[in-house]
């Protein structure tokens, strides 16, 4: 069973409460917050596991409370809940460094599956045993989860290293985004991919100079080419 902390704002007492009650049922400790500026003090404060974030906040709204934590270099995993289902507000949150979205109303269980899945794939004890892999001039060390490009280190979080991984794995293989999320991400989206995309095009930049790319399959999803 877990312990880890999970910093929960939100300024609506049902979707704390109801949230509250699945984390701790799953063993997870929960640290609710009502308004953007606590949230800041809040992570400083409790290092929490992952950050549980709703778009519209009292003081600061959850975009901006994303915006500076990332500026700060603070790398929590961040899940943005959004009120409205529109790819703006979504594609704006992955932009400024969340890692994955959820539309109100959700089901609890699914919040649960993807904290789970995240934390999963935030832990580098999982590819401990990867040996590295050489693409090009790009090599991924899975174990310490570092990427080079010829000699320059490339920086890249959880959830895009894990996509490039298992692009490199296979290279030439088309993935659908269904597959990528499954393979990389560790869940089903319910037919929400654009996540998927949005973290493709931060990788396509990171990787600009080197001979691996990224190749979009229309009508189907991407694959990495050398």
């Amino acid at each position: 069973m877990t312990s880890e902390l999970i910093l929960l704002v939100d300024d609506e007492p049902s979707i704390i409460q109801l949230s509250r009650m699945y984390f701790e049922r799953d063993g997870f400790r929960v640290q609710e917050i009502n308004d953007g500026e606590a949230a800041l003090e809040a992570v400083v404060k409790h290092r929490p596991a992952l950050i549980v974030l709703d778009v519209m906040l009292p003081k600061l709204d959850g975009f901006e409370v994303c915006r500076k934590l990332r500026a700060s270099g603070d790398q929590t995993p961040i899940i943005m809940l959004t009120a409205r289902d529109e790819d703006i507000d979504k594609i704006l949150g992955l932009e400024l460094g969340a890692d994955d979205y959820l539309t109100k109303p959700f089901n609890p269980r699914e919040l649960i599956a993807r904290v789970k899945a995240i934390l999963r794939r935030s832990d580098g004890k999982q590819k401990t045993d990867g040996k590295p892999i050489h693409r090009g001039d790009l090599t991924i060390d899975p174990s310490s989860r570092e990427v080079r490009i010829a000699a320059r280190t490339v920086e890249l979080r959880t959830q895009e290293f894990d996509l490039l991984l298992t692009l490199a794995e296979q290279p030439g293989r088309v993935f659908s985004r269904e597959q990528l999320l499954q393979l990389a991400w560790g869940f089903d989206f319910y037919g929400q991919t654009r996540t998927v995309d949005v973290h493709i095009a931060h990788l396509r930049k990171k990787l600009e100079g080197g001979s691996v790319k990224i190749e979009t399959v229309t009508g189907v999803g991407y694959k990495l080419i050398v």
